[in-house]
């Protein structure tokens, strides 16, 4: 009888030193989920002291920045992001891919750091994969973001930088969670998480609806993300746009910021131009009389008086002159 696939490979190896990843068998060099951890006895007390411990001039700065949203409204999920990866001042990238597919129900936005939300959130899907083989039915969106919730806090104080949401449809409908790498784990209709995402969510407060058409919340989070990166110098690239649908999730868009920002200039060129025709143009009746500074005719007004009078019946019509 032929033995099943060999799975030990999807376990995960921890290594005090690099040197044990040479023992590793073939078939787990290319797919081992292994990670070798700082050759230090207490990781998480070497990084915090490099972080908070040393001095000013030797302490560790991570300076990251980008803008992600996602909303829930009547008609699913829209998620948008930049694809801007920075250190400071030093744009590394301008083509990073911030929402990744977990699976065609689940989507996972990145924010922090790029290798720990890209790691972790591909070792989700490969764990809700598990799961539906094992339990012949998709993954609920909670149980996955608690997955990843449990997964980072056992990381906690050994230097993860994650806020990610985790969004997608089950069998009860769409939903919305946020997570980060201090094991936070939030359910609601509305964020948004990066350097610039103070600036969206002005834009996304004033703009957000249940109700709201998918084309007017494409629209709402395309726009909240060009300002943020506008803004926002950690933020900028190519605006991506999804929606999260019952029959799965669809990718709307990748627009290049600067392209969007033409066309916004563009706009608020057209409408300052037709509200300065519209303060140049002649008044028309009354106003232009009023306009051309022409006197009034008091005559012509006390005749238009009696006549009215005698329209009622107050005072007899004026004699006509001979």
């Amino acid at each position: 009888m032929a033995s099943g696939p060999c799975l030990d490979f999807l376990s995960t190896q921890f290594s005090l030193s690099r040197v044990d990843d040479a023992r590793l068998t073939p078939l787990q060099e290319g797919t081992s989920s292994a990670i070798a951890l700082p050759l230090v006895d207490q990781p998480a007390n070497f990084l915090r002291d490099a972080f908070a411990g040393a001095s000013e001039k030797d302490r560790l700065h991570f300076a990251h920045g980008t803008t992600t949203l996602a909303f829930v409204f009547q008609g699913g999920i829209i998620a948008a992001v930049d694809s801007r990866a920075s250190m400071g001042q030093y744009v590394g990238s301008g083509t990073v891919k911030k929402i990744i597919e977990i699976n065609p129900y689940l989507l996972g936005t990145m924010a922090g750091g790029a290798a720990d939300c890209s790691f972790w959130e591909r070792d989700l899907g490969r764990r809700c994969r598990l799961y539906e083989l094992r339990n012949k039915q998709r993954i609920s969106v909670a149980a996955a973001s608690k997955l990843l919730a449990n997964t980072v806090y056992s990381y906690k104080g050994m230097g993860l930088s994650m806020g990610t949401m985790i969004m997608g449809w089950d069998v009860s409908g769409p939903h919305l969670h946020y997570v980060d790498s201090e094991g936070t784990r939030l359910k609601g209709n509305k964020f948004s998480v990066g350097s610039g995402s103070t600036y969206a969510y002005g834009v996304l407060d004033a703009g957000y609806s249940w109700d709201m058409s998918v084309d007017d919340a494409i629209h709402l989070a395309r726009r909240s993300i060009y300002h943020a990166t506008h803004r926002d110098a950690a933020s900028g690239g190519v605006i991506n746009v999804y929606h999260v649908k019952e029959e799965g999730w669809v990718k709307i868009s990748s627009d290049d910021m600067m392209i969007i920002h033409d066309q916004v200039k563009a706009e608020k060129k057209a409408v300052d131009d037709a509200a300065e025709a519209a303060e140049g143009a002649p008044a028309s009746g009354a106003e232009m009389v009023v306009a051309g500074g022409s006197a009034p005719n008091p005559t012509a007004a006390q005749d238009a008086g009696d006549a009215t009078a005698a329209s009622r019946g107050d005072v007899p019509p004026p004699a006509s002159s001979t």
